[in-house]
């Protein structure tokens, strides 16, 4: 019975050994260095934090579509794929970063403007991607599920960043309505 425990452990330990680099080569960091770094100078700065997300989700955007029109480029649609993943894995740190600015009751209505332009761009170079005419269709499954991912992601997180916004500029107002009146009687 015990030589029974020592194989299936021994067994366990060779599947994780062989399964770990497997996962950790799925979930790798879509940031690089130099982009870490300006992230976690920018902890306590709600509005430059969000504004680095934005510029970097663009940038592999960006990327992609410079890559996608590159003749030269020959695996496209494996590119395509890390692109997108490494956008929506970003994407997702954006709006990680929202909830918290919000629960710290953080005033971020500068940075929800520029996130909901960004939206609507985001928005258009997903569907012009999903939309392109010019794909083969087995190039185009090899990303489609990401893309799709990607797609659902900023189109279910747009109305979201919309009402914060609107959220927000009420409790500004009454905020600022507020003040006026502990500053009115406080002059009496």
């Amino acid at each position: 019975m015990n030589d029974y425990w020592v194989r299936i452990s021994a067994a366990a330990s060779l599947v994780l050994l062989i399964a770990a680099p497997a996962l950790a080569q799925r979930h790798r960091d879509p940031f690089t260095q130099p982009e870490i770094d300006q992230i976690r100078d920018t902890s306590w700065e709600p509005q430059l934090r969000l504004a680095l997300y934005v510029k970097f989700a663009r940038s592999r955007l960006v990327d992609m579509e410079q890559k996608r029109n590159d003749p030269k480029i020959k695996d496209r649609a494996r590119q395509t794929h890390d692109y997108l993943d490494d956008f929506l894995l970003i994407y997702d740190e954006l709006n990680d970063n929202i909830d918290t600015y919000v629960d710290r009751k953080n005033d971020i209505r500068k940075p929800l403007k520029v996130i909901i332009d960004a939206d609507t761009e985001f928005q258009a170079k997903l569907r012009a991607l999903r939309d392109a005419a010019n794909v083969p269709p087995e190039e185009a499954r090899q990303y489609e599920f990401v893309l799709s991912n990607a797609l659902d992601t900023v189109d279910g997180s747009t109305p979201d960043h919309r009402r914060i916004l609107a959220d927000q500029e009420v409790t500004a107002k009454h905020r600022k309505k507020s003040d006026s009146v502990q500053a009115g009687s406080r002059s009496e």
